[in-house]
C-alpha cells in the first residue's frame, strides 16, 4: 500500500522530503520505506541541517589515519605501530526521558563504535549538563544518569577516568549527556564499515531486536515535550557486550572478514545501508530470519528498532562456519539473513514478501540525503551584551564570602559524588588515581606511552559569544593536555545545539563552529569526527550552545607528566600568562552578582598558542613542579585546586593594578598556575623572559592567606568544596 503525505509529515519528514523519495524510487513508498526514510533522513543520522558547516572543520594532520566520516570513529597514529580510536556521541533525549537506561546505553553504543574498529576500549569520559541541583527532578536525572554510567562501563570493564558536569537552569528539561570512549589498535588491523563480493553472507550477531528504541532517531530530531513521548527507551546488557566485545576483537586479522558495524540509531536499516553504500553493492535481507524478543513483529518494526548490543557483519563466503566458531566461543548469538548484491539496492523479505526496496546510497548522507543552508541572524540578546559595562558593576563588599560561596558553587566544588561512582581503576591504566593532572592519563600497554584526554566546553561562553566561545572550548582542552605534560593531536566533537529552523540558534551553530575550526587549525589538532545533536529544547526554551569537545593528547613517557597539586611548602606561585581586568562571563558575575549578560572572557588565539607552548617547554625542562589552568572560578578557584589536591596551604598578594574581584574571580583565558621550587626558580626565569609571567605568592603549610588577610586553614576550606553535591544530593 503506499504512504500518504500526512504519514510523511508525521514522521518527520517535509513535503520536499516526500516528493524526493518518491522522484528517487519513480514511484510513492510503502509505508516501510517510508520509515526508513524517515529515520535515515532525521537530523539526527543525516545531519542534513549541518553537514556544509561541519566539512569546513579541518580534518587532516600528519597523524589522522582514517579522516572523519570515513568510520565509525577516528583513527589517530601515536607511534611504536599503535593507534587510537575515539569518538564522543550524545544520548541526551533518551537520558532526559529515562536516565538511567538512556545513559547506560549511550555508554554502550560509544564503546561498540570503537570495538567495531578493532580496537579495545581502555578508557571513558563523560560531559553531562543538568538544571538546578536544589529541584527534585533535577536530583532525579542526575542520580539516574550518574548510576547507568557507572552500571555500564563499570560491568564492561572500561574504566571511566574522567570529565565534567555542569548545571544550568537551561538544562532543566533538557538534560546533556555526551559519551567519549577510546581504544587502542594495531595500525592496519583495523576493521571497516563496509560491504562487497556479490554472494558474501550478511550476519546479524549479539542481542535480539525487540520494539525498544522504534524511531529513536527520530525522536532525536525534535524538541522535547510532554506530547512528544518517547519510544521504549533501549535497555542495555553490559554482559552481552563485553562478550560481544570479546568476539568481535577474536575477529581482527581475519582475512575473510569483510566488514562490520555496529546497529545504533536506526537499527538494521541504518547499518545494511551505509555499509553497502560504502562498498557500492546491494544486500538482499530475510528479516524472518532476524532474532527477535517479540513474536510477530513487522517489518518495519524491525528496520527501525535501535535494541542494543547488535552487530551487521559481513564475511566472505565458505567461511561462515569459521565466523559461527568464534561467536559460539563467546556464547554470542550469530545469525545468517542475507546476502551482498551487485546493482546498490537493499531488499527485505519478511515471510516470503518483499516489503522494500530502495538504493541503499539513497539513505545516506551524499548519496539522496537533503542538505539544507538554514537562515540565520545575530541574537538579538547580543544587545544586552554589548551594552555592559564593568565600571557599573560596584566591587566586592566581601572578598573572603564570595570565595567560600564560589568554591561551594555546584559547577565548581568537588564532582567526587560522581566518580566514587565509577570504577576508575580496573585496567590498571590509570595514572590519576593518586595525582590528579587537568587531562586524565591512561597508560598504552606494551609500550611507554601515555594517551592524555579531556572533555570541555565552558556552554555560557559560548552562549555570550559563538565565535569566540568555540575558539575557547577547543583551546581549554588543548590547555588541560599541555597541563599535563602531553602534546595536543585530535578532537572528536559533540554539537549540542537547538532548534536548527531558528535562525538566532542557527547563526549560535555557525559561529561556534567556525571558532572550533580556528582553533582546531592553530593547535593543529583535526576533526576525526563526533555528531550532532539538534533540538534539544522544550517548551522552557533552547540550551545553551554545547559543542563538547573531546580531545586527545599524547605523551613519550610518563617521566613527562606534570600534576596540579603544589609539592612542597616554600615553593614559589606564579601565573603563565597575563592578569587581565575582566569579569566577563564569569560565575562570579553570573551566580553571585546576577548579571546573565556580558562579553565572553578575554582570549586571544594567538596568545593561548604561545602560552600553551611555553607552559610545555616549561615542563619538558623540568622547570615548574605543578601546572592547573585557570578556568570556572578564577584564579582563586585555580589556586586552591592546586593546594587541596596537594594538602597545602598559599599565600597570595593582590595586582594593585586590578580589580580585586577581577584579579581573583576573573576567567579571563590563557593563564596557567604554576608552582616552582627554590632550585628550578633561576630555570624558569630563564625560560619565561620572552613571555608574560607574574609571581602571586608562595606555598604554605596548610594556611590561606589572601593579601594581608588571613583565610582560615585548608582543611575549612576543603570540606566546603568537597561536599556540596553530597549534601545536595542526600536532602
Amino acid at each position: 500500500m503506499e504512504a500518504t503525505l500526512e504519514q510523511a509529515i508525521q514522521l518527520g519528514l517535509l513535503e520536499s522530503e516526500f516528493e524526493s523519495i518518491k522522484e528517487i524510487l519513480g514511484r510513492t513508498p510503502n509505508f516501510t520505506e517510508l520509515a526508513m526514510y524517515s529515520v535515515m533522513w532525521s537530523e539526527h543520522c543525516s545531519y542534513k541541517n549541518s553537514i556544509k558547516y561541519i566539512k569546513k572543520l579541518p580534518t587532516k594532520g600528519s597523524r589522522i589515519l582514517v579522516a572523519a566520516g570515513e568510520e565509525n570513529a577516528g583513527l589517530v597514529d601515536i607511534g611504536d605501530g599503535l593507534g587510537v580510536v575515539f569518538k564522543i556521541e550524545s544520548h541526551n533525549s533518551p537520558s532526559a526521558k529515562e536516565p538511567f537506561h538512556g545513559a547506560a546505553t549511550g555508554v554502550g553504543g560509544i564503546n561498540r563504535d570503537i570495538f567495531t574498529m578493532g580496537a579495545r576500549p581502555i578508557a571513558g569520559l563523560n560531559s553531562l549538563r543538568l538544571g538546578d541541583l536544589n529541584k527534585d527532578h533535577t536530583k532525579f536525572l542526575f542520580k539516574g544518569i550518574v548510576e547507568g554510567i557507572g552500571f555500564y562501563g563499570n560491568s564492561l570493564g572500561v574504566p571511566n577516568v574522567g570529565g565534567e558536569v555542569y548545571f544550568e537552569d537551561c538544562y532543566q528539561t533538557n538534560p546533556l549527556v555526551n559519551a567519549m570512549s577510546a581504544g587502542i589498535v594495531e595500525v592496519g588491523k583495523t576493521i571497516s564499515a563496509t560491504s562487497y563480493g556479490e554472494g558474501n553472507p550478511v550476519f546479524i550477531v549479539g542481542a535480539a531486536t525487540g520494539k525498544d528504541g522504534i524511531g529513536g532517531a527520530s525522536f532525536s530530531s525534535e524538541e522535547i515535550s510532554d506530547e512528544n513521548e518517547l519510544p521504549a527507551v533501549q535497555v542495555g546488557d553490559p554482559y552481552e557486550e563485553k562478550r560481544i566485545l570479546e568476539a568481535c576483537l577474536d575477529l581482527v586479522g581475519k582475512d575473510w572478514l569483510v566488514g562490520m558495524q555496529d546497529m545504533g540509531a536506526a537499527g538494521i536499516t541504518c547499518s545494511t545501508s551505509e555499509m553497502s553504500e560504502k562498498g557500492e553493492y546491494g544486500m538482499d535481507i530475510d528479516l524472518t530470519k532476524v532474532p527477535t524478543r517479540q513474536k510477530d513483529m513487522l517489518a518495519w518494526e524491525m528496520l527501525l528498532s535501535e535494541s542494543q548490543e547488535r552487530m551487521l557483519i559481513v564475511i566472505k563466503k565458505g567461511y561462515e562456519a569459521e565466523l559461527q566458531k568464534v561467536f559460539d566461543k563467546w556464547d554470542v548469538n550469530c545469525t545468517e539473513i542475507g546476502v551482498v548484491t551487485k546493482g546498490g539496492n537493499l531488499r527485505f523479505y519478511h515471510h516470503g514478501k518483499l516489503e522494500a526496496e530502495v538504493p541503499a546510497a539513497s539513505l545516506c548522507l551524499g548519496g539522496g540525503a537533503p542538505v539544507y543552508e538554514r537562515e540565520y541572524i545575530e541574537p538579538k540578546y547580543f544587545e544586552k551584551i554589548k551594552s555592559f559595562d564593568i565600571s557599573k558593576i560596584s566591587e566586592s563588599s566581601d572578598l573572603k564570602k564570595d570565595a567560600e560561596t564560589i568554591i561551594s558553587l555546584p559547577n565548581i566544588a568537588s564532582k567526587r559524588w560522581v566518580y566514587e561512582q565509577f570504577d576508575s581503576m580496573v585496567g590498571l591504566r590509570n595514572y590519576n588515581i593518586h595525582a590528579p593532572s587537568d587531562a586524565s592519563l591512561v597508560r598504552v600497554d606494551g609500550t611507554d606511552k601515555v594517551l592524555a584526554m579531556t572533555v570541555d566546553c565552558n556552554a555560557r561562553y559560548v552562549y555570550l559569544d559563538p565565535y569566540k566561545g568555540g575558539m575557547i572550548a577547543v583551546a581549554e582542552a588543548s590547555r588541560n593536555i599541555v597541563c599535563s605534560g602531553a602534546e595536543s593531536v585530535a578532537i572528536s566533537n559533540c554539537l549540542n545545539f537547538g532548534n536548527p529552523y531558528n535562525p538566532e540558534l542557527y547563526y549560535q551553530f555557525v559561529y561556534a563552529l567556525k571558532g572550533m575550526g580556528e582553533a582546531c587549525t592553530k593547535f593543529d589538532t583535526p576533526v576525526t569526527g563526533g555528531n550532532v545533536s539538534f533540538y534539544n529544547q522544550s517548551e522552557n526554551g533552547p540550551v545553551y550552545p554545547t559543542p563538547t569537545i573531546a580531545m586527545i593528547g599524547i605523551m613519550d613517557h610518563i617521566d613527562q607528566r606534570m600534576t596540579l597539586d603544589f609539592k612542597e611548602k616554600g615553593h614559589k606561585i606564579f601565573v603563565v600568562g597575563k592578569n587581565t581586568n575582566d569579569l566577563n562571563g564569569s560565575e562570579y558575575l553570573f551566580k553571585l552578582r546576577g548579571v546573565q549578560h556580558s562579553p565572553a572572557p578575554h582570549f586571544d588565539l594567538e596568545e593561548e598558542a604561545e602560552m600553551q607552548n611555553k607552559v610545555l617547554e616549561l615542563i619538558r625542562n623540568k622547570a615548574i613542579s605543578s601546572a592547573h589552568d585557570i578556568s570556572e572560578g578564577g584564579l582563586f578557584t585555580a589556586v586552591m585546586e592546586s593546594a587541596m589536591a596537594g594538602n597545602l596551604g598559599f599565600s597570595i598578594k593582590y595586582n594593585d593594578e586590578l580589580r580585586k574581584d577581577a584579579y581573583l574571580f576573573g576567567e579571563g583565558q590563557s593563564r596557567v598556575i604554576v608552582s616552582v621550587a627554590p632550585e628550578q626558580e633561576e630555570k624558569f626565569k630563564n625560560l619565561m623572559s620572552d613571555h608574560s609571567y607574574e609571581e602571586i605568592g608562595v606555598v604554605t603549610d596548610g594556611v590561606i592567606m589572601v593579601g594581608e588577610e588571613d583565610w582560615g586553614n585548608l582543611e575549612e576550606w576543603k570540606e566546603k568544596y568537597d561536599t556540596v553535591i553530597e549534601k545536595a544530593m542526600a536532602n
